[in-house]
């Protein structure tokens, strides 16, 4: 009997790693992948965490100029682009929206948000996002996807809103879905640019599956629901293809905390496939909302590999 509960449970633990780590996903090598600038990644975070400072909910101006800057460089880029207006409380807030390829069928949706908690500079939470997604926008410029792609940079994730109607990712979300638009998926691009080789720098929501992980923060994650596993495995596989960083992946309900904590989690009250493409927030960066998050604290060598991975990503979902 005790060894038919240990063969047991051995083939619970087993099968829970892979459901959970996705440990199999075999790499989708590409021959060309377009380089991605450090330097202009970094000159990104950099304006928009310095130059456009507060970029809470309360100072709407900065939020404005933030928009301007992002809309020029999308449109820059060959985006078709538009803004998404809306108005909470008296006040008028704003997405700036890019599409690339084709106008007809279901889009791929890559999204960041460009708002921050409190009065502080927000390098990593979310400068580092919207950085990635003006460079991915360049690249789709020079690389036209073959199906339709709409680039948004949300406005409203961080408190109050958080988790409500009024998250710019839920406003947009919700007016693809009463279009009845059918998003292939989405990717979430949330604090993509802090990575450390310290031992023990790298935290997990759970501990029982922190032997899973390295204990080092020098990984980027893909992170969606158990429904998301398909995407995960296509997202992953994509992303390890393209560069020597290491993409580790997890799949969860979305209870467990911290799966849930950025714009995908509108998409999927939509009833869209979606998942977070992260450094993992706090639980490597303990810089985390406070005013310690800035530029320099970047490693912008892997951040641009994290875009050339999102980049690759997209390719396959739009069957580029």
């Amino acid at each position: 009997m005790a060894v038919v509960l240990t063969l047991a449970l051995s083939s619970l633990l087993l099968a829970g790693w892979f459901v959970l780590t996705q440990p199999m996903v075999l790499r989708r090598p590409l021959h060309e992948v377009p380089a991605v600038d450090p330097q202009r990644l970094e000159a990104h975070v950099r304006m928009l965490s310095e130059s456009f400072v507060p970029r809470d909910y309360l100072h709407v101006e900065n939020l404005d100029r933030a928009a301007r800057y992002i809309a020029q460089a999308l449109q820059e880029s060959g985006g078709r682009v538009e803004e998404q207006l809306f108005e909470v409380e008296g006040r008028t807030y704003r997405n700036v929206v890019a599409r690339f390829g084709p106008t007809e069928g279901a889009p791929v949706v890559v999204g960041a948000h460009y708002d921050t908690f409190d009065e502080l500079p927000g390098a990593d939470d979310n400068a580092s996002g919207v950085a990635g997604l003006l460079e991915l926008a360049r690249i789709l410029g020079a690389n036209p996807p073959q199906g339709p792609m709409e680039l948004v940079a949300y406005t409203l994730e961080e408190p109050p809103y958080f988790r409500s109607q009024n998250m710019g990712s839920a406003r947009h979300a919700s007016a693809l879905k009463a279009k009845s638009v059918a998003v292939r998926a989405m990717l979430a691009l949330e604090m993509i640019g802090y990575f450390s080789e310290e031992a023990g720098s790298q935290q997990f929501p759970v501990k029982l599956i922190q032997p899973l992980y390295p204990d080092r923060g020098n990984f980027v994650a893909v992170v969606g629901r158990f429904a998301d596993m398909p995407l995960t495995r296509t997202v992953k596989a994509a992303m390890q293809g393209a560069t020597p960083l290491d993409v580790r992946s997890l799949n969860a309900p979305r209870k467990v905390r911290g799966i849930d904590l950025s714009d995908h989690h509108a998409y999927w009250d939509a009833g869209f496939p979606a998942v977070m493409i992260t450094d993992t927030a706090f639980f490597r960066n303990q810089a985390y909302h406070t005013d310690q998050d800035t530029a320099e604290r970047l490693d912008y060598r892997r951040m641009a590999q994290v875009v050339q991975g999102v980049w690759a990503a997209t390719r396959v979902l739009t069957g580029s």
